[in-house]
Parts: structure tokens; sequence; C-alpha cells
């Protein structure tokens, strides 16, 4: 792959992991509202169906719906059953972790990421690339704040969704360009609707409104536009350096926060997110001018 093709690979892989993460913060909100009054599993599984009917609409608009078997191959099967395995793993740790401790765990993936693209990949990670993801994990953790008293035996249980998120992440690398994204996308919101429909028995259902119902419609979209733009990441680029911008949701977490709750970070909040600023900033920087070296490599 020439150095410009692969600029704008890296280009698209970090737009995309932006726009995913915004899409994945902005249905958190939209379900923290419509948690209130229903079980999780019941909630998801409402929500899972209208993003499946909708992200199987958008496939056939596309006019790769009549490929739908690709979604029960091996490689894309077996992604969407580790996405839905990571996701029970997840909420279930969820339910005995502060909140805080639950998402510096799950905002660990960038680093096992990196560890994969090395090993598997056989990616090339330079000290500027570790620094800056550590830092930026170091910014997390300082935002976040977890307390030391909330890790517990679930914190393990948060660790292995974390590694099955990573793990997934991998795997999306291994699937042929040739199966369109969209259809990996549908693998994924199906697994996932078909699990939460399953808990959602043994944990039961309670009534619900219009207004409860519209907020799921609202979520399911951009749940399914979430999911399609992290599998276009995961496609495109150095796998090493697009991870470290997943970070970028948590900025985004804080705006929310602010403009719907009026949360206000502290000064060891506001520390943090200078230095996960910053770690962006200098991976951009650091890029920049590898690919600029690279370039004139190529012209000398």
């Amino acid at each position: 792959m020439s150095a410009a093709v692969l600029q704008a690979a890296n280009r698209r892989g970090i737009l995309c992991m932006v726009g995913a993460m915004v899409a994945f913060v902005t249905n958190d909100a939209l379900i923290k509202y419509a948690s209130q009054s229903m079980p999780a599993a019941q909630l998801i599984f409402i929500r899972g169906v209208m993003a499946t009917l909708l992200v199987a609409g958008v496939a056939h608009g596309m006019g790769v719906a009549g490929q739908w078997r690709v979604v029960l191959t091996r490689r894309v099967a077996a992604r969407a059953g580790v996405d839905a395995f990571a996701s029970v793993l997840y909420l279930s740790s969820l339910f005995h972790l502060p909140l805080a401790n639950a998402t510096a765990i799950n905002l660990a993936a960038p680093l096992f990421m990196i560890v994969f693209a090395v090993v598997f990949l056989r990616e090339e990670v330079g000290i500027a690339r570790w620094l800056a993801i550590a830092t930026g994990f170091l910014g997390v953790l300082l935002i976040i704040q977890p307390r030391a008293e909330g890790f517990n035996l679930y914190a393990l249980v948060c660790l292995a969704g974390t590694l099955c998120h990573a793990t997934r992440d991998l795997m999306t690398r291994g699937i042929a360009h040739s199966v369109p994204s969209i259809l990996i996308t549908l693998s994924t919101a199906l697994a996932v609707t078909v699990l939460a429909g399953l808990i959602s028995i043994f944990q039961g259902w309670r009534p619900f409104g219009v207004f409860q119902f519209a907020l799921l419609a609202a979520a399911s979209v951009f749940l399914g536009a979430g999911y399609h733009m992290l599998i276009n990441s995961m496609r495109s680029g150095e796998m090493s350096l697009i991870a470290p911008f997943r970070y970028s949701g948590l900025l985004f977490a804080l705006v929310v926060g602010y403009l719907v709750w009026r949360d206000v970070p502290n000064l060891i909040g506001f520390t943090g997110i200078v230095l996960l600023i910053g770690s962006g900033l200098y991976v951009l920087r650091s890029e920049r001018a590898r690919q600029r070296a690279a370039l004139d490599a190529t012209q000398d």
C-alpha cells in the first residue's frame, strides 16, 4: 500500500471512529432516559429489533440485501457472536460496579487493540503511539476518577468484556472486503437483539409508553450508525493509529453531560481532558510527520 493510499485510509478510519463514538454516546444518552422505567434486556431487545429492521432496510436500499447469507458465514457470525457476548459481560458487570470503574475498564480497549495490532497484524508501533495512548488512558482515569473500593470480582468480568470488544475489532479486519460493511452491521444488530430477547424472558417485561418507544426508535438510528462506522473504521488504515480515537467518545460524553445534566468536571477532571486532547493532537501531528517523510522518500 502506497503512502498516499495509507494516509487516506487512516484519515477515513479516524473520522469513522470519531463518528461512531459520537453516535454511541448519543445512543447512551437516549437509553439513559428510557431505562428509568424498563428492564435492561427488554430495552435492548426493543431497540435491537428497530435497529435490525433499519439496517436491513438500508442494506436493501444499497442493493446488497440479496447477499444476506454472508451474515451466516463463519467469520461474520463469529464476530457477531463475540460482540453480543461482550455486551452481556459488560452489562452484567455494570450492575455490580460503579459506572466510573466500568467505564475506565471498558476504555482500556485501545490498549488491547494496539497489542493485537502488533502481535497479529504485524503493525509497526513507534514510541510516539505508545506514549500517546498511555497518556490518553491516564486522561481517562483522571476524568472518570474510579474509586479503588469499587473494584471487585465483577471488574474481571468487565475486563473480559473489554477483551472481547478488542477481539471483535480484530476479527473485523479478518473479514474479506468483498463482504459489505452494512451486512456485518446487520449481523451485529441481529446477534445482540437475539441474545437480549433470550435474557428478557428471565428478567420480565414492563409496559411502556409512546415517549419511551420514541426514545428507543431514535436510539436505534444512532446505534445502527455507530455499528456501521465502527466497522468501517476497523476496515480502514492502521488499527494501532485509529484505536486511540475511541477516547473521543468520552469528550463528547462530557459535552452531553454538561448540556443535558449540567455536569461539570472538577480540576482533576479538567487536567484529564487536557491530557486526552493533547494525546490525540500528538498522534495526529506525529502521523502527519511520518506520512510526510514517507512521501518524501518515495519522491526521492
